[in-house]
This record gives structure tokens, sequence and C-alpha cells, in this order.
């Protein structure tokens, strides 16, 4: 028996512990509201996306609509390239089965354009457990394990609000660069590791008789790659165009984005000169010399932004002044593809005045600030009181002066975080934002928060298959595991454990001293804890898709140095 509680107990650590799952929502049963967007140029955005198979050129085709990203299809002698794959399975099965009618032709290769979920998780609808080579560059690798051990929890998180996943059906207008993100608690991830990859600046191949260039051209991501195919003057842009200002930060949250080398990168694709140009979202466009100027426009649009908030740093302004200051010009923002409908300027002056100078903004104010709630209290006592606080916020509210209810609610937020008509109140201005707003990331993210205050979305977990969870490499699951640690339960504590796994002959220690791991990839000479077992099945129980007490009656986990050890070991990567 105490066996049997302590390895549910372990179940639940170990899953904490190497948390592997996207995090996604699920909205409870309420009847509200719909929330139409009173912007009718974001409304008008929305027909970009209208979904169909666009026949770029004879062999080239874009599936446009069936998901946040297009797929296309390369059609060669004896068989087909797909470049992406789609958000989930249940995006990619019909861009499949809407390719299958053109051409029966097997699929011979994918190429990721780059890491972002919505251009990878459709893979095995492709693959269909054959031994398909997937090409992609080598820092594509490097992402995805960096993401999934670090920051996919709260990055896909804020990404749910952003991409306004759970929406109810008839608030979500679009997500700006696509009608919708097929993700969320029904749907199911399918990732197939790439077999080739390349640093080089270039990678020549010819598959299935298609002669094509994958060119490194870091943009929205360090990895992107654009697919170039000479013969037909396809030039592919994966997420470096798109028919919106581009999202040079994006708030679901990232690191740094190198606007000066996505500019080189648009320079490279301008210099092919382009007949046909494919994004990966929004739709294909005809025609050299609308193409060139288009990029053009595209590139100068982005240095602009740089140079203007670089002129502002060097002149003493901070991130939040130079944010009201630079704006593009009337010649530039005017243009269909620089609409703020996705990213928009003020966030990118933000960014890359954080990308130069960091957190401080220069002002000695802001060195040691009060704390959020010691500066809720302040407000709270200069305007006589919490009731007089409230009595503030409604009447911004009736006023119609939204951004100020959400500052005056959040100061009383703090003061007691279920106020009710605190976030009533927040929630009713966050839907009036979000009904005026053109940019369809800041509208989601607003409704999604509103349906968060009134309780109606509740985060979740998604689901995750066996397949999904044997291709995360063991590196990646133990690099994450130090940021889990339990500071206050682990103040005290100096033990080691060793994990082996035979099958793939990779071993790690993870040392436990006084509030940090440390996790070295090899066995400790003289360990605590050692907990033996083969890769997949660690994967699995750590995905929840196994059960760990079943999995050591049978054999399959075998620990040295007890049990209960090993249950108190891991429980010190949990709050």
């Amino acid at each position: 028996m105490k066996r049997d509680i302590a390895w549910k107990r372990a179940r639940f650590i170990i899953s904490g512990a190497f948390c592997l799952l996207m995090i996604t929502g699920c909205l409870a049963e309420k009847t509200v509201t719909l929330n139409r967007t009173d912007n009718k140029e974001l409304a008008g955005h929305t027909a970009e996306f209208r979904q169909e198979i666009v026949k770029v050129t004879e062999g080239v085709y874009a599936a446009v609509g069936y998901g946040l990203a297009n797929s296309i299809m390369l059609e060669g002698e004896d068989g087909v390239v797909i470049v992406d794959v789609m958000e989930s399975v249940e995006a990619a099965g019909p861009v499949r089965k809407a390719f299958e009618s053109i051409t029966p032709k097997s699929v011979k290769a994918i190429i990721y354009t780059h890491y972002h979920a919505d251009h990878v998780f459709g893979a095995g609808v492709f693959t269909e457990n054959r031994n398909i080579d997937v090409y992609s560059h080598r820092k594509t690798l490097d992402e995805l394990d960096r993401v999934t051990a670090v920051t996919q929890e709260i990055t896909y998180k804020r990404a749910m609000r952003m991409f306004g996943t759970f929406l109810k059906e008839g608030d979500l207008e679009n997500c700006g660069i696509g009608p919708f993100l097929k993700f969320n608690d029904k749907t199911t991830m399918s990732y197939v590791r790439p077999n080739i990859t390349f640093s080089d600046e270039v990678l020549k191949v010819s598959i299935a008789g298609i002669n094509l260039e994958m060119i490194h051209a870091p943009g929205e991501t360090d990895d992107q790659i654009v697919v170039w195919m000479p013969d037909k003057k396809v030039l592919i842009a994966a997420d470096n165009f798109y028919k919106s200002f581009p999202n040079l930060y994006t708030i679901r949250g990232t690191s740094y984005r190198d606007v000066l080398a996505w500019v080189r990168s648009i320079d490279k694709m301008r210099l092919l000169k382009a007949e046909y140009l494919v994004p990966c979202h929004s739709r294909p466009i005809k025609g050299s010399d609308k193409i060139y100027e288009t990029l053009t426009d595209y590139r100068d649009a982005i240095q602009f932004v740089h140079d203007q908030t670089v002129r502002g740093i060097n002149a003493g302004l901070g991130p939040d002044e130079l944010a009201e200051k630079v704006k593009l010009p009337r010649h530039l923002a005017e243009k269909p593809y620089l609409r703020e409908y996705y990213g928009t300027v003020a966030w990118s002056v933000k960014n890359i005045y954080n990308g130069y100078l960091g957190w401080f903004g220069g002002n000695s104010t802001d060195l040691n600030p009060l704390t959020l709630k010691e500066l809720a209290k302040r407000f709270s006592k200069l305007a006589g009181g919490d009731k007089e606080l409230m009595e503030h916020a409604r009447r911004a509210g009736k006023e119609q002066d939204h951004q100020w209810v959400l500052k005056l609610t959040d100061m009383l937020l703090q003061i007691t975080p279920d106020m009710s008509e605190a976030l009533e109140l927040k929630a009713t201005s966050l839907r009036a934002l979000a009904s005026h707003s053109g940019n369809a990331n800041a509208r989601n993210y607003y409704l999604s928060q509103a349906d968060e205050a009134e309780g109606r979305l509740k985060l979740t977990q998604a689901k995750i298959d066996a397949d999904l969870a044997h291709r995360i490499p063991l590196a990646a699951i133990f690099a994450g595991m130090s940021a889990k640690l339990n500071p206050e339960k682990s103040a005290n504590i100096y033990k080691v454990a060793g994990f082996h796994f035979p099958d793939t002959k990779e071993s790690f220690t993870v040392y436990v001293r006084r509030g940090v791991a440390v996790i070295e990839p090899r066995f400790p000479e003289k360990a605590d804890i050692t907990i033996t077992v083969n890769s997949n099945t660690w994967k699995e129980i750590a995905a929840k898709l196994a059960n760990p007490a079943l999995a050591f009656v049978k054999g399959d986990v075998k620990i040295e140095g007890g049990v209960m050890n090993a249950v108190n070991f891991l429980d010190l990567f949990r709050d």
C-alpha cells in the first residue's frame, strides 16, 4: 500500500518535473454576448484567408485558409515535396486530402521553413510512418529543443490568448496572418524530427526532379529558410513576409528578433527577382515588378523603424516615449502589406530598445521601484481608500476611458485578487478595446483575458501522443528540469540522482545543491538514487501516457536507493 501511494505521488511529480505538454485552454459552458469587431479593416482582412488551394504556377500549389499557416505542395516527376505541414493532425488532414485531389503522387520529402508550431506539428499526416526525408536548417532542432525545455509552458499559454484559440465561435475575426489556429485540447500534434539539416548559407537539392535551393534567411526566427525554385522563378518566403506589418516582436513572448538580419534576408529575396512569391501566411503574389516593389517597401519599413528607434535611443528617449514617437511615413503606412494586422510599430520599437539596451529605460525611478502591491496601496490611499478607487474605475468606465480602467482595476486586484466588481469592470473594458482594435493579436488577447477575468476560460493541458513524446530528445527534457526546482524545498538538500537509458546509451546526472539543480549528460560516479529505464518508457511516463507503478512492477523501471527516496527527490521539482 505504501508503495502504491508513493507511485501515485511519483506519477504526478514526474509529469510536473518533465513538462512536455503544450498549454492550451477550454471554455466553460456559459451563454454570453458575441463580440463582433467594429473595425471594418480587420473584418475585411478576413477575406485574405478564404480557404482554397491556390495554383501558383504549374506544379506549385498553396493551401490557404486551412489553418494559421499555409502548406505548399511542389509536384515533381515521381512524387511531391511538402513545404510546411500545418499546426496539427486535424489541420493537416484536409490539406493532404485536397492535395491528393490534384495528384496521387506520394510525398518524397518535407521541408520545414522554421520551428514554429504552425509549420511542423502536422507532419505525421504526410509521412504516414514512412521514412521520408525531412529538411530544415540545423538551428531548427536547437530552437525546438530550447522551447520544449525552457519556456514552452508560458509561451504556449500566451499564444493561445494571442491567437484567440478558445474564443467563442463568432468572437474570433482572424489571427492577422491566418484565419485561425487549429490547435486545442481536442487536436493532436504529430512532429517528425528533421533528418537532413544544413548550416551553410544554401543547400541545393533535387527531389523528384525538382531543383530546389534552401537559403538561410534569418528573420522572424533565426532558423528561417526560404525556398527558391530557380527553374520556375518561385520563391517561398517562409515567415519573412506576409500581408501585415511584420511581427518584429510577438506578444506571446520570444527571444530578441534581429531586425537588421531580417532586412538583409529580404534583400537576398529581392535579388532573386522572383516571378512568384509564396508566403507561408496570406496569399501568393505574381509578377516580378510587383514582388520587387512590395519586398522593397517591406524591408524599408523594417529598417525605418529600426533606424528611427536607434536615433531616439541616442537622443535619450525611453522605450515608452519611442513607442509613441516612431511612426511609419505615410507612403509606407498606407501600403496594404504594411497595415498593422499582426505586428505593430509600437511593440517593435520597444523590442528594438530592449535588444540594444535591455530593460532599463534610463530613469533612476525605475532602478528600485515600488512593488506592484505597494504601488496599489498608494493608489488606493491617494483615492481615499479601496471604495473610492473602485468609484474612480467605474467613472472611467462610464467615460469609456478603458485603458485607465485597466490600470485602476489592476491596482484593485493587487489588493484584492478576487474582487468580483473589479474583474467584471476590467473584462468590460477589455472587450471594448477589442471591438475597436485593428490588430488581431491585441483583439484576441483582450477577449481571451476578458473571458479569464469572468471565469469563462480556464487553461488546461493539450493532448500529446506517444509518437510525439518519443521524438522529444532526452537532453531537452533534462535541460528544462533545473528551472522547475523548488528553492524552498531544496534549500538544504544535497542529493545526486543518476538516470540511465540503456536503449539510447544515454545517461544524466541531476545534482541538487541547495536550491540549484545541475544537469550533466553523464552518469555520476556516486549517486544517492539511480533510475534505469528505456527512453520511450520514461518519455511516456513524463507525458502521462504510461503508469509508473505498472512500469515498475513490470520491471521496466529499476530504482536503486529506495522508491520513497526517488519520489522525494522528484518532489523537489514541483511547487
